[in-house]
């Protein structure tokens, strides 16, 4: 910034310098230039008045005027009329760099002070910005607490309604798995009716207890191995499955089949999990679990080669009531996590990029493990 103010103030000194030049070399008679000579010496007052105030127009005043005197000497010679004429142009000068210094000083200042305006007003506004946000946030809540407090006075009703019929379908299941012994065919599935309907009572129960905004309960866990607990919700979804053609790749290291989970919880995340995926693919789709074993810690994670999950809705998948879909609840995905983060686990999701398939991770802690594992 130096260098280029330095540049400038050398270029109107040589402007001085080249107008006094000429104006000492120009004879007296030719006065249609001299008379072009003092009008080009305001140039160099002015622009050194605008850029550096009163100080650089009264500075570049006097060196003009300095580089003045040689002319006014040879009108000097020309009689007292003849010099009185020029030397009224001296004043001019200094009055042109005052008039125009005061004025560009002026106007600095309150360049200064709109500047500063400015920026306080960009500070209010971030900080307008931020309340607004945070009162939409809030609002939000408002919202998604009212729903809460309108599940809250349904839920007892509806736990009362569901739970009379599935005590009906189970004491009918039992009865008819008496016909299906171990080793028939159809055995498999009627266990998987006998722990499905247990499961949807649990399940009741926990939209019970989430919309009072309570922990899932933790009171004797019915633990069961990991890779039998997949394979069981696999089982459920079958259908689902073959109904988009979706290619279903279980990858579970052998060292992780003695870790014991809880069955019944982890099945409803397990479940949410995959019918999210089944239901965001196409036909002839790709799903993927694969476990981690970690000394203290399991990660089953979820793959997909789904439209995946903008960056946006990723932060908020989680939120009570909020769903992508317009069929959705918005409770699947906010019960699954608040399951998981019961057990000291947690749920997380990534997508590497829009379009390219979702990631959801289940971390938790080991429960148990056999001392063969």
């Amino acid at each position: 910034m130096s260098i280029t103010r330095n540049a400038y103030i050398f270029l109107l000194l040589l402007i001085v310098v080249a107008v006094g030049l000429l104006h000492t070399f120009t004879p007296t008679d030719q006065l249609v230039l001299h008379d072009f000579y003092r009008r080009v010496s305001y140039f160099p007052i002015v622009v050194a008045a605008i850029l550096y105030g009163i100080r650089g127009g009264v500075f570049l005043a006097a060196c003009t005027s300095l580089a003045f005197i040689p002319h006014l000497h040879h009108f000097y010679h020309l009689g007292p009329s003849a010099y009185l004429s020029e030397l009224p142009e001296i004043l001019l000068y200094f009055g042109a760099g005052i008039v125009t210094g005061a004025i560009a000083s002026r106007e600095k200042k309150l360049r200064i002070k709109y500047q500063e305006l400015s920026r306080q007003l960009e500070r209010s506004y971030k900080k307008l910005h931020k309340q607004a946000i945070t009162l939409v946030d809030a609002e939000e809540q408002l919202h998604a607490s009212q729903k809460l407090s309108a599940l809250g006075q349904l839920s007892a009703s509806l736990a009362h309604e569901v739970k009379n019929p599935l005590a009906a379908i189970r004491g009918a299941v039992e009865i008819l798995a008496d016909d299906f012994p171990p080793d028939h065919p159809k055995h498999e599935f009627s266990e998987i009716l006998l722990k499905e309907t247990s499961r949807l009572s649990t399940t009741v129960e926990e939209v019970l207890r989430f919309s009072r905004k309570q922990q899932p309960g933790l009171e004797s866990p019915r633990l069961e191995a990991l890779p039998q607990v997949l394979e069981r919700v696999v089982t459920l979804l079958d259908n689902n499955f073959r109904k988009k053609n979706i290619t279903l790749k279980m990858e579970i290291p052998s060292r992780m089949e003695h870790v014991l989970i809880d069955g019944d919880k982890m099945a409803q995340v397990f479940i949410n999990l995959l019918l999210n995926s089944c239901e965001s693919l196409e036909r002839n789709g790709t799903i993927e679990i694969k476990g981690k074993g970690q000394d203290e810690e399991i990660e089953i994670v979820f793959l997909d080669n789904g439209p995946g999950i903008a960056k946006a809705d990723r932060k908020k998948i989680f939120t009570p009531f909020y769903s992508t879909r317009k069929e959705g609840t918005g409770l699947g995905l906010a019960i699954s996590s608040r399951i998981v983060e019961s057990y000291g686990g947690t749920l997380t999701v990534h997508s590497p990029d829009h379009g390219s398939g979702a990631v959801f991770v289940v971390s938790l802690p080991i429960l148990h493990q056999d001392a063969g594992a």
